[in-house]
């Protein structure tokens, strides 16, 4: 496992299905624009059929792709080839979305692709318990995630964001843990970073904002705050 080429605290953008296109690329270019400039991740997903341009138009984005089948290149009709998402340009994948749900045998054989491939997986858990099976297939980033509250506004408590960072660090200290249900605001940005989540993000809170650039970028930099807030903590 290699986490060290991720700059904590990071953020994913992630439009899901909701853009496409040169609506999309305005938005991914604006984020790499903000990788740059802070120096911290940022990852921007997209559909299939959009990552090899994201790739394309940005240098500094890690180009993300919302799921990879656990195959090899053979017959395989209709799944998405993990050789291919990485041709594309790609460098990380989402799994086990609570939109796209994975077996334990298929996420646990997804996940052996990724490292093969030298790709960052981020899995996805709804619960304390999953989150706890899930770190012992040592994936980069596990993003806890209650399915309940996802496009709730409705964010963690910060008992359960303590619960799942120290379950999970307490199997594999180098997995970074994500929070990001009900993220909507810069606010709940800079709230879940300072509660000690390594990185948080958003999908609906951005694309359904009344200026959606606006908000990444106000976003990116609550992140970009919290981080100065905790390091002035440590001194």
């Amino acid at each position: 496992m290699d986490t060290q080429n991720i700059k904590t605290p990071f953020f994913i953008f992630n439009p899901k299905s909701y853009l496409y296109g040169n609506e999309l690329l305005k938005l991914a270019t604006t984020a790499d624009e903000l990788a740059k400039k802070y120096d911290i991740s940022v990852f921007v997903t997209g559909p299939f059929a959009d990552l090899q341009a994201i790739a394309e138009a940005t240098g500094q984005v890690i180009v993300t792709a919302q799921h990879i089948d656990g195959i090899v290149p053979c017959r395989g009709m209709g799944h998405v080839l993990p050789e291919s998402i990485s041709n594309a340009g790609a460098r990380a994948t989402f799994l086990n979305h609570a939109e796209r749900p994975m077996t334990l045998a298929e996420l646990s054989q997804a996940i052996k692709r990724t490292k093969e491939l030298g790709l960052i997986s981020i899995v996805c858990a709804d619960s304390i318990l999953e989150a706890k099976a899930i770190a012992q297939m040592n994936p980069e980033i596990i993003l806890c995630e209650p399915t309940e509250l996802i496009g709730t506004g409705e964010t963690s408590d910060e008992s359960y964001i303590r619960e799942t960072n120290e379950a999970i660090k307490a199997i594999n200290d180098q997995i970074l843990v994500m929070q990001a249900a009900g993220i909507s605001t810069a606010g709940d940005v800079y709230r879940t970073i300072v509660l000690g989540a390594d990185g948080t993000g958003c999908t609906s809170g951005i694309v359904k904002a009344e200026n959606p650039e606006q908000m990444l970028i106000d976003m990116v930099k609550a992140a970009v705050k919290a981080k100065k807030s905790l390091k002035e903590r440590e001194r």
